[in-house]
């Protein structure tokens, strides 16, 4: 399993297929949630991600948070295989590339209710009310760097 992390311009078409590929799997056929993944943020997003043989295994994205310097959200998070350990790794790692290549003072993210845990665990705290994203409760959360 390998860690890689690209720029949107860095990224080889394969890569970017096989990203897509892992998104549409996990938020839009396991979640059964038709949504506008294609949304603009990819081009200017830092995509982080593990592979193996060529395949996606665990991603996640960062990018500047508009109308905030020194916030970068992170969003997209996701493992294709669940149980495994995987998610906490990946998460770490997008923790120190957003403070190492990305010089965030504070990552925020919209987390579904159920993946609080996950993320409190990594030191994010909710910072808003429960809200309905697609369909599905979400909360806000920030890690302060």
């Amino acid at each position: 399993m390998k860690l890689t992390a690209k720029f949107f311009d860095e990224l080889t078409v394969s890569e970017l297929y096989e990203i897509l590929k892992a998104r549409a799997a996990i938020f839009v056929v396991e979640q059964n949630c038709v949504y506008q993944d294609i949304d603009g943020v990819d081009v200017r997003s830092l995509h982080v991600f593990y592979e193996s043989n060529g395949v996606v295994e665990a991603y996640l994205r960062l990018f500047p948070k508009p109308g905030e310097e020194g916030t970068i959200q992170m969003g997209r998070v996701l493992t294709v295989h669940h149980g495994r350990g995987l998610g906490g790794i990946l998460l770490k790692d997008g923790i120190r590339l957003a403070r190492d290549r990305m010089n965030a003072k504070k990552i925020f993210l919209e987390a579904q209710c159920y993946a609080a845990g996950y993320y409190a665990r990594e030191g994010f705290r909710i910072c808003s009310e429960e809200f309905l994203e697609d369909g599905i409760p979400h909360v806000a959360m920030e890690l302060l760097l």
